[in-house]
């Protein structure tokens, strides 16, 4: 269900630009991440930062992409929220004594500190990747295509391409993670 939740503007914006264009669909990527981070808090009572951070940024780029009539800024969003999670996750080694992703994530699991600070640094070069990756697609494959064809191209990509590769990615860590999980229950009894 968090994840449905999480992907609510994506999906909407994906929805949107399919049956309309892409400052329809920028629009609906700015009042879903809205009403997620409203829903959000009342239901939890408190934000997500990640939800925060995407709103400024759409709000921000969306906003210039509806003003300016220009998509170049929706363009830009992916890439600026990508790096600035790869920023918090890289920083993170150098500030505190948890990494971002063992904050994020050591409820759930129990790793040795190296494994964290391996696990905090592939993801936090995995977004600059994937951040660099969409600055590519956006604006510098295929440049025989026409305009609307590469958005066409940049949106599919964004949506799917950037999940495959976050599904791929998240997998990946985890079969490196498997063997530091301990799997056997003991009971008291």
């Amino acid at each position: 269900m968090k994840l449905i939740f999480d992907f609510f503007p994506l999906v909407l914006f994906f929805a949107a630009y399919k049956f309309y264009d892409i400052y329809v669909a920028t629009a609906a990527a700015i009042v879903a991440s809205i009403l997620q981070v409203v829903f959000f808090w009342f239901r939890q009572h408190r934000f997500e930062t990640t939800h925060l951070i995407t709103l400024a940024v759409v709000v921000t780029f969306g906003g210039m992409t509806l003003i300016f009539k220009d998509a170049l800024f929706i363009k830009w969003k992916p890439t600026i929220v990508e790096w600035i999670f790869s920023a918090i996750i890289l920083g993170s080694n150098f500030r505190g004594r948890k990494t971002a992703m063992e904050y994020l994530l050591g409820k759930q699991l129990s790793l040795p500190p190296p494994v964290w600070r391996k696990v905090n640094l592939a993801w936090g070069l995995f977004f600059l990747f994937v951040g660099t990756l969409n600055i590519y697609v956006a604006f510098y494959f295929r440049p025989d295509l026409t305009d609307q064809a590469r958005t066409d191209l940049w949106v599919n990509f964004k949506v799917f391409g950037l999940m495959g590769l976050t599904l791929v990615f998240a997998v990946g860590q985890m079969l490196m993670i498997a063997k530091y999980i301990d799997t056997d229950k003991k009971d008291d009894a």
